[in-house]
């Protein structure tokens, strides 16, 4: 059943804004660079408590990614011959497929700063993308029990996070107007006869150059970021 949406509580975020780096790569990244990318960071944060915290907005070649001990049962494939390559990886969750026209974000963020819970975090996520739909004149839904965002019973957004000493990686990722044909050969998310939508089956013609604005202001709102220059700029 939809869950109603609401503004979470402010003190699920730090009482002032936290500097952050916003990395928005123009071209799709193999998943397994912008993984290592996201490692190192979360390296430098456990190392520098005063570190600027990173995130990254972007989108992947076609891939499949596998959470801790996701079950192979949700993949209709040959392991050993994916349609696309496939990464295990260490995020909570089950299988997920990423594919140009998704926006990918992964945010590298101290929790501590804010309030140290993933089950909140979680939360916070969901209310970014619920905050970047109203915007888009769009009513997200949670589902009871379950993670991830829904649009009128389809799963628009999928989320999956990892943790190391309340510093996160992983993130969400919103369907705007990819192909969906690759979700047919998994179980996205492990969840039997729920289907897959996309933005523009609501709004025809919506790009991800529209969206991805949306969501950068929505994450500043939801974890009281602003927003620095990156290394070199």
């Amino acid at each position: 059943m939809p869950v109603v949406n609401s503004k979470l509580d402010p003190v699920s975020a730090s009482a002032h804004p936290e500097g952050a780096i916003c990395f928005q790569p123009p071209d799709p990244v193999p998943f397994e660079i912008a993984w290592a990318d996201q490692r190192r960071w979360q390296e430098r944060l456990m190392a520098d408590v005063t570190a600027p915290e990173a995130v990254w907005i972007l989108q992947h070649p076609p891939c499949y990614t596998l959470g801790r001990g996701a079950s192979l049962d949700h993949l209709h494939f040959d392991v050993a011959q994916p349609p696309h390559p496939l990464h295990h990886i260490d995020r909570g969750g089950e299988v997920t497929h990423h594919v140009p026209g998704q926006i990918v974000v992964y945010p590298v963020l101290d929790l501590q700063r804010r309030t140290p819970d993933l089950h909140v975090h979680l939360r916070v996520l969901e209310q970014v993308l619920i905050d970047v739909l109203a915007e888009l004149g769009l009513c997200g839904e949670r589902q009871a029990g379950l993670t991830g965002l829904w649009l009128d019973g389809r799963k628009v957004g999928a989320i999956g996070i990892g943790c190391r000493r309340w510093i996160t990686q992983h993130g969400l990722s919103l369907n705007v107007d990819c192909d969906l044909s690759g979700f047919s050969a998994i179980t996205a998310c492990g969840l039997e006869g729920r289907e897959v939508g996309r933005l523009s089956e609501w709004i025809p013609g919506l790009t991800t150059d529209q969206v991805q604005p949306l969501i950068l202001n929505a994450l500043a709102d939801q974890f009281r970021l602003f927003w620095q220059e990156s290394p070199g700029s």
